[in-house]
């Protein structure tokens, strides 16, 4: 009061520092915090330690998976090559049991093998962070050889039965591949003029983008239906135990255990195929949910 009568300004509060003055100022609050918390600060390397490791582990793991889908795809491919050249005869184009002998074979390679490594080609880490275009045209391109070659596979088996006079498509066996083959060819045309050119719609990529993810595994598990039904439905046709000395398939002779070994390996491979497809993780950052817009491809420059 006596201050005041003497006209001289209210003394104003005293400052011990700038925090004091200015509470809401960003650099004291990083300032209080780091005096008030430092141990925090020392933990943060910690804090990120976690999930670099973590993802880490999972590229690890993915190309364990995938050094596991290739091995299974050498398998697969040598199996059915071995069962037809040694115990089948061989190969040939001339309406015999040897042109049969094409049908396992490409179909193996074109509608499994080459089918599930081109569907996990977008999954490899190290294609991440470079332009999509040529990862867009490799996958189309591997799409195309395996429908060439099971075009060419039924080519085979449907020459072989007008040759022999054997009716077609009346086994389970032939519905479920033509089935197949036939939704792989509207599954490889769509995807063409959806996503490949320039003139597809945004909207129509979003419409179709779910669409082709779930009718892609869709194809490959008939896939694998059908060229498992096939090696046991050849097994049973063969192996009848006749008296030229073939031992029946009951008997277990060492082709029907090839045969089903070869089953089994194309089961496996489906199985580490799907697996790889399903880990969310393991899908290219830019093909995720979230991320539901597609570039046409003379669009893309830096994707």
């Amino acid at each position: 009061m006596q201050q005041m009568r003497q006209g001289g300004p209210p003394p104003s509060p005293s400052c011990s520092s700038t925090s004091d003055c200015f509470p809401l100022s960003p650099l004291n609050t990083a300032a209080a915090a780091a005096a008030a918390c430092g141990s925090e600060t020392s933990d943060e390397p910690q804090k990120h330690e976690p999930t670099l490791l973590s993802r880490m582990r999972s590229i690890v793991i993915f190309y364990l998976c995938y050094l596991l889908c290739l091995c299974l795809s050498v398998a697969c491919v040598v199996c059915v090559c071995v069962w037809n050249s040694r115990w089948r005869g061989g190969f040939a184009w001339d309406g015999s049991a040897l042109q049969f002998n094409w049908h396992p074979v490409l179909m193996v390679t074109g509608l499994v093998v080459l089918y599930g490594n081109a569907a996990v080609l977008y999954r490899i880490p190290l294609t991440w962070g470079h332009n999509k275009l040529p990862w867009k045209l490799l996958h189309a391109a591997v799409m195309l050889l395996a429908l060439i070659l099971s075009i060419v596979g039924l080519c085979a088996v449907f020459d072989f039965h007008n040759a022999k006079s054997t009716p077609n498509l009346y086994s389970l066996h032939s519905w479920i591949g033509i089935a197949a083959t036939a939704l792989f060819a509207m599954q490889w045309v769509v995807g063409m003029g959806g996503f490949l050119l320039p003139c597809s719609p945004m909207y129509l990529r979003k419409l179709l983008k779910p669409v082709h993810v779930w009718m892609g595994i869709g194809i490959l598990l008939l896939s694998i239906a059908a060229c498992i039904s096939g090696i046991n439905e050849k097994l049973f046709f063969v192996l009848k135990g006749n008296s030229g000395g073939v031992q029946p398939y009951s008997a277990l002779p060492p082709e029907a255990l090839l045969g089903n070994s070869l089953g089994v390996l194309i089961f496996a491979f489906g199985l580490v195929v799907l697996k790889i497809l399903s880990n969310y993780e393991w899908q290219r950052p830019d093909s995720r949910p979230e991320d539901m817009a597609y570039t046409p491809v003379l669009q893309e420059e830096n994707e």
